[in-house]
């Protein structure tokens, strides 16, 4: 059998795992680079085994990190099946359109604007790709075997981080491979804590917060201080935020805090039409997620929610104080921008980032204090108050990682440590190397194991 890590090693995009078995060849994930150009140059090399010659893609969730190469997986030839919950079915469905439509609009913007090197700038794949990724997929239930051959199976078990997220483990070769997907927290505002592995021969386990402890801290308060101080001075409040999950975890918070007069009465916005259709699936998935109905629906209201793209220039252009959930998450595209456009050169404005920023990405050099950032072409200063609360991350921290190994009945052979970028995945490996005992790797992209 052989292991070989494509995407997601070294740092926390780009998640592809192949697995070689006795002909049959089955990719974990499918995930865009985002962050330095040089990862995102890396969507447009070719995979190192021809897409026509894979026979399953196993998606552990819908984030683009995860499912976001799809359409160019299966625009080069992928005809297999991708198997998943229902949840990232529709979640993967829902971010390849937005991503597609993005690129589509980016390059139209690019080339309107002369901002490439290229003569003409194209989009990584277009809406019409995308769609054409729908017809594989098909959806399992958790908890039960899927047969994908003679001799493979594989159980999706629930990961916790976002709706349908899930941890998947392989049968094959007399081996057990886990595969941990996103790990959640175990103490999550809206997801159940992630199932742990019993079993597992070889473990694939993400490391995003290898090195990081989520701060004892209120998110809730510290929503409350933030949101009632830049009222104060007459600004404006923006949350940059991942469509699923972070969005409604953060209307969630707000809902309560409103509920319970805490925060003004003030417009509410949230302006991302990937997150409003993630409502439905929310609606459409209890069993995945903690939200009572009867708050769910009140939470709904408080909100004004923008699909409308006139609604979302009226809304920036509304002096205002308000608070306005955007995509996209990182700051590396979407409707966010635009309020930025607009806001961040005010000093009334503050921006509180909610999520992990990756390498390279606008939201990871805010908060690294830059003093100002590019948008479409043109450079705006910064004066808005950057903020982060931390306590609102969709991962699991370096404890809950450990913990999520302490119900294993069985030594594994060895720990691949992936989907992290180089300090939290060595802090990790020797966290791990000294709880437990294992031997633990750190795959290099593009190395290969013979297991």
């Amino acid at each position: 059998m052989k292991i070989k890590f494509i995407g997601g090693a070294g740092t926390v995009t780009g998640s592809k795992t192949l697995v070689e078995s006795n002909g049959v060849r089955i990719l974990i994930d499918c995930g865009q680079f985002q962050g330095i150009k040089p990862l995102r140059e890396l969507n447009w090399e070719p995979l190192p085994i021809l897409p026509s010659n894979i026979d399953f893609v196993l998606l552990t969730h819908g984030h683009l990190d995860h499912c976001g190469w799809l359409p160019r997986l299966v625009n080069q030839g992928f005809k297999g099946k991708i198997y998943c919950t229902s949840p990232t079915k529709d979640v993967a469905q829902l971010i390849l359109l937005d991503s597609a439509k993005i690129q589509e609009e980016e390059a139209e913007k690019t080339n309107q604007g002369h901002y490439s090197k290229h003569e003409i700038a194209q989009p990584l794949y277009t809406v019409k790709q995308a769609e054409q990724v729908f017809p594989l997929f098909r959806v399992i239930k958790t908890n039960e075997k899927i047969d994908l051959d003679a001799e493979i199976s594989a159980v999706f078990t629930n990961a916790g981080h976002i709706i349908g997220a899930c941890t998947i483990e392989l049968n094959l070769e007399n081996k057990i491979l886990v595969f941990s997907g996103d790990i959640g927290r175990d103490n999550d505002v809206l997801m159940y804590p992630p199932t742990k592995p019993k079993k597992a021969d070889y473990i694939f386990m993400e490391s995003t917060y290898g090195n990081r402890l989520h701060p004892e801290t209120d998110a809730k308060a510290e929503l409350e201080m933030y949101i009632n101080n830049t009222v104060e001075k007459g600004g404006t409040i923006i949350i940059p935020s991942f469509a699923v999950e972070r969005a409604q975890t953060v209307m969630y918070l707000l809902w309560q805090l409103k509920n319970e007069g805490k925060i003004p009465n003030i417009p509410y916005i949230i302006d991302t039409p990937m997150g409003i259709k993630v409502l439905d699936i929310f609606e459409n998935n209890r069993k995945w997620h903690q939200l009572p109905e009867h708050e769910y629906v009140a939470m709904c209201k408080m909100f004004s929610m923008i699909s409308n793209y006139q609604e979302t220039i009226d809304t920036i252009y509304d002096q205002q104080p308000k608070v306005v959930i955007a995509a996209s998450g990182m700051i590396t595209g979407g409707r966010v921008l635009s309020y930025l456009e607009r806001y961040i050169g005010l000093p009334e404005t503050t921006i509180i980032i909610i999520g992990y920023q990756a390498e390279g990405t606008r939201g990871r050099k805010l908060l690294e204090g830059a003093k100002e950032t590019k948008i479409y072409g043109k450079y705006y200063e910064v004066k808005a108050t950057i903020l982060e609360i931390e306590g609102l991350s969709a991962h699991g921290d370096q404890n809950d990682l450990l913990n999520w190994l302490s119900a294993l009945e069985n030594k594994p052979t060895k720990v691949f440590l992936v989907h992290g970028e180089n300090q939290a995945l060595d802090e990790l490996r020797i966290k791990i190397t000294e709880r437990y005992e294992f031997d633990c790797s750190v795959p290099l992209m593009g190395q290969e194991f013979d297991i």
